[in-house]
């Protein structure tokens, strides 16, 4: 299968479908999806509900972001560096005031990140589900959180 363009989100063939060793370590945790794109933003939410995650909020806007940010029962984040034309700074501020763990998708490269959090781990689009599963397993647990397994 391809892997996500600019409108859809797909997996990489393997023999079975639905949950990965990768999905098993992070069961049950509750995740932020950021993204602008409405389309890559339902296939992510699917793909990642199917995996095992609880989607906490999805956010195409960075006022909902922010909201769900500050407010949301959160274990983890997925962000989009660019929001329609407006960078995620401020939605990666409020995430690392409360100790939540995020990975960045971008089609930008290293260099769109926001200057704060150029160590962040990045996802580049297209990208396909395991990409974006290893990175979010990648990710120091939260604190409160077992562990992101």
């Amino acid at each position: 299968m391809p892997a996500v363009e600019s409108n859809a989100a797909d997996t990489k063939p393997s023999g079975t479908q639905g949950e990965s060793p990768l999905s098993r370590s992070l069961q049950g945790l509750r995740i932020l999806v950021v993204e602008d794109n409405p389309y890559i933003a339902l296939a992510l939410e699917d793909m990642l509900a199917e995996q095992g995650l609880v989607i906490a909020g999805v956010a195409g806007t960075l006022d909902d972001a922010l909201l769900l940010a500050a407010s949301a029962k959160l274990d983890l984040a997925l962000l989009d560096v660019n929001i329609g034309e407006k960078k995620i700074d401020s939605v990666a501020e409020a995430l690392q005031a409360r100790d939540v763990p995020f990975v960045f998708t971008t089609g930008c490269g290293r260099a769109g990140l926001p200057e704060a959090f150029v160590d962040r781990p990045i996802v580049e689009k297209p990208f396909y589900i395991e990409e974006i599963l290893q990175a979010l397993a990648s990710l120091p647990p939260r604190p409160g959180v077992d562990a992101l397994r």
